[in-house]
């Protein structure tokens, strides 16, 4: 690491990391807006569900829809944005999901509401979800070098949890309680600034530089003519899209790191399916303050991603994704065995703090190994074979709910557990891929 000298004592000190730039602050406001939308509709709309029924299946099935795009839509998705200005695939995104907004919520001012109506909403917040996560990440890469995508990521994760889990939260369940309609309205304005901000991102954020060799020996090493820094869009032929689907089968580490976060991740969305009746319920809390419960889960979300960076440069990228999952494991056992109110949101908190350790420096090698050209359908069939699997998981976890409420966070904790112990080996030789992240 470069130090300067501090001519006063002669003592070397870090040299201050580089600004991420004005392109990249652009993409984070339209994240951060975005966010703020999803997290206003990811509230809003399992409250309303909640004044229709207190099944703990029917209110899965909602959080199951979520997912469901990502198994159908999610290659598809990456091909669009591998293919198509990926400006303008974030732009008209989120006007789908400004309409769909608008649409739930004069249904619920109308009276027509219902939990079907709750469920296609849901499917369309979803299927746009697939392009603009996609491409958002995506155009990180193009604005920012490749040193710096360790604390772009967690930037971004970052505004995504203070906004979803401080703003959004507390402000949707409060708007609840004035009017069911109020968080749906506020959402479909939030989605509008982000549409301007997409279209004001450089032209090099509009698709990758398409290159004739993506993919190398069968290990699947990236070779040259893949350029690993941001370079401007070309008038190249498109890869193939089955090159993404090669070139992940072919990447044995990739591979196997996708396998070990489907299984993990599953394991996740079982534990969080009864989470809005496990606080309602078990514990007491009323739905107008929910979302303060919810916010103190964020402090350890936030608080994870603006470590992440920090503590992948200290200690290296696979030891904390490893210690994460452990951390994660214990803290979700801990939530079901939780005696009271306080000891559940600070054992939730945990359980967050630590996916968001693994989650910012995962977001990075995934950029860093994966070529340019096959990104955005690289990553559409990774989070296809994930969170594709999740509605699946979250039925089962919302099936499990109805016998205890608790059960379904001790089984995944003890199945996390177990996973992570098995690829120990596997987590921790992510620090051999990719590029280190730049010192903070």
């Amino acid at each position: 690491m470069s130090t300067l000298t501090d001519s006063s004592t002669d003592a070397p000190r870090s040299r201050p990391p580089r600004p991420l730039g004005r392109d990249f602050s652009r993409l984070w406001t339209a994240a951060a807006f975005s966010n703020l939308a999803d997290g206003l509709g990811r509230t809003a709309v399992p409250l309303i569900a909640t004044t229709l029924t207190r099944d703990p299946l029917l209110i899965s099935l909602l959080g199951a829809a979520a997912f469901v795009p990502w198994l159908v839509f999610g290659v598809p998705a990456g091909v669009i944005v591998d293919r198509f200005d990926r400006r303008r695939v974030m732009a008209v995104a989120n006007t789908v999901r400004g309409i769909a907004a608008v649409g739930l919520a004069v249904l619920t001012v109308t009276g027509g509401l219902d939990i079907v109506w709750l469920l296609v909403g849901t499917l369309v917040f979803g299927f746009g979800e697939t392009l603009f996560d996609n491409a958002t990440n995506a155009v990180i890469p193009a604005v920012v070098a490749r040193d710096q995508l360790d604390r772009a990521n967690g930037r971004i994760q970052a505004a995504q949890i203070t906004i979803d889990s401080f703003l959004a939260q507390p402000v949707a369940g409060v708007l609840f309680a004035v009017s069911l309609a109020l968080p749906l309205w506020l959402g479909a304005a939030g989605y509008l600034v982000p549409i301007a901000l997409a279209l004001l991102l450089p032209l090099s954020a509009a698709r990758s530089r398409a290159t004739a060799a993506v993919v190398g020996p069968e290990q699947g090493e990236v070779v040259p003519g893949v350029v690993p820094e941001p370079m401007p869009a070309t008038t190249s032929e498109p890869v193939p899209a089955g090159a993404a689907l090669r070139y992940l089968w072919r990447h044995r580490f990739l591979r196997a790191l996708v396998v070990f976060t489907s299984v993990v991740g599953c394991a996740f969305a079982f534990a969080q399916a009864p989470t809005l009746l496990y606080f309602l319920d078990v514990h007491g809390v009323p739905e107008i303050a929910i979302g303060f419960v919810t916010a103190g889960v964020g402090m350890g979300a936030l608080a994870g991603s603006l470590v992440a960076a920090r503590l992948v440069s200290r200690w290296g990228r696979g030891n904390v994704m490893w210690g994460a999952n452990l951390a994660a494991a214990a803290c979700m056992i801990a939530v079901g065995f939780a005696p009271n109110l306080i000891v559940a949101v600070i054992a939730y908190a945990g359980m967050a703090f630590a996916v968001s350790l693994w989650n910012v420096p995962w977001g990075a090698l995934r950029q860093q190994i994966i070529p340019p050209a096959l990104f955005g359908r690289t990553l559409g069939i990774i989070r296809t074979l994930t969170w594709g699997l999740f509605p699946v998981a979250t039925v089962l976890g919302g099936l499990v709910a109805s016998i205890d409420l608790r059960l379904p966070f001790i089984a995944s904790g003890i199945v996390c557990l177990i996973a992570t112990a098995v690829c120990t080996r596997l987590i921790r030789s992510a620090s051999a891929h990719g590029v280190p992240a730049a010192s903070e």
